[in-house]
């Protein structure tokens, strides 16, 4: 990129990239006249967060992808403030013909009927329990949920009902949660994953300028622990050149704090997050973005993405296997994965139209 844009202080994306699989029209500001305006008004408004509250007939989300460990999940919101620029549900936003670059951490939507939705899909007749997984596609505990704390109503249809819930995050806003989630643990019901991508935190404030700060988020890894919260740590994404330096003191820092599950996934990049990130590389890392796509490229067989089943989640080649072999030595010292966690449906029961509860 011969001439990148400013920085967008506070934010991951540095521009609002338009998807052009759909044809949308590209939003372009004439750089001659950015440059006039600004040196005549002074640098343009901060952009500010805004949320429209969404009315869908459903909440819970039903797959059969053979990539990833769970056939359900729940996302409270669409987009996510913490804008980390790597993020792969940025092209959701494009769906509503917004902008997977800055609109979809500005322009945020929520579902305040959650636990309503929940409910109804759980008494269903037909329903089967299986653990319900939250964080797949945008932050449970992003900060809008201080405000409609969904994420926590959500917790507690699962306490109510017995259902058992994983929980991703990057906040460490998670531990305010620390009372269900501390019940639903002894019932074997709960188990919440941290990601930390580095402990850097002026880096991590780069890549993830709204999430907490790493040694926030390993103080909240290790509150869970004490409160005997099922913990992981996961160190996603791992990026070439930018972070793979702190994959063994990341697992050192958790192990340290208790943490006895830890996993990691490869940098993905589909639709407009390539170029949401090649753009972010250029702005904050000119000196080494050609090396860090190149490294991107190797492990996903000459392309920026590899959207196939069985193989997205697998990548190849040398660096793949380097980064496999140090976090399986760096765990095997640490005393980590040594146990596999299992979540018990047993205790389930559906709820009924009439608010009563029944037995399966």
């Amino acid at each position: 990129m011969a001439n990148p844009p400013s920085p967008v202080h506070g934010r991951g994306a540095q521009s609002g990239a338009v998807p052009q699989r759909f044809g949308l029209a590209a939003r372009e500001t004439d750089g001659d006249w950015l440059d006039e305006r600004e040196g005549i008004d002074g640098p343009g408004p901060r952009l500010h967060t805004t949320v429209i509250e969404e009315k869908p007939r459903t909440i819970v989300s039903f797959n059969q992808s053979p990539d990833i460990p769970f056939d359900r999940s729940i996302n409270a919101y669409r987009g996510c403030e913490h804008g980390c620029i790597y993020c792969f549900a940025r092209p959701t936003h494009a769906y509503h013909d917004l902008s997977p670059g800055l609109d979809f951490e500005t322009k945020l939507f929520a579902k305040p009927d959650a636990a309503r939705l929940l409910r109804e899909t759980l008494a269903k007749r037909g329903y089967k329990v299986a653990p319900i997984a939250m964080g797949t596609n945008t932050d449970p505990y992003q900060p809008i949920e201080e405000r409609y704390r969904i994420t926590r109503s959500i917790l507690e249809v699962a306490l109510e009902t017995g259902h058992p819930v994983t929980i991703t995050t990057k906040s460490a806003r998670v531990v305010r949660d620390l009372d269900l989630l501390s019940t639903l643990a002894k019932r074997d019901l709960v188990a919440v994953g941290v990601s930390v991508t580095s402990l850097d935190a002026r880096l991590s404030g780069l890549l993830e300028p709204r999430a907490s700060t790493p040694a926030r988020r390993l103080d909240a890894l290790g509150k869970l622990v004490a409160a005997g919260v099922p913990a992981h740590v996961s160190i996603a994404p791992v990026i070439p050149g930018i972070t793979d330096q702190f994959i063994e003191s990341i697992l050192a820092a958790a192990a340290g704090r208790g943490v006895r599950s830890a996993s990691w996934i490869m940098l993905r990049l589909p639709h407009e997050v390539a170029p949401l990130f090649r753009e972010w590389l250029a702005v904050h890392f000119p000196d080494r973005a050609d090396k860090v796509m190149h490294i991107v490229q190797s492990v996903r067989d000459g392309r920026d993405n590899d959207p196939s089943f069985f193989s997205r989640m697998k990548p190849q080649g040398v660096w793949a296997d380097l980064f496999r072999t140090r976090f399986r030595i760096a765990t095997a010292r640490l005393g980590m994965n040594r146990e596999h966690l299992r979540l018990d449906c047993s205790h389930f029961v559906r709820p009924s139209a009439d608010g009563q509860m029944r037995l399966i």
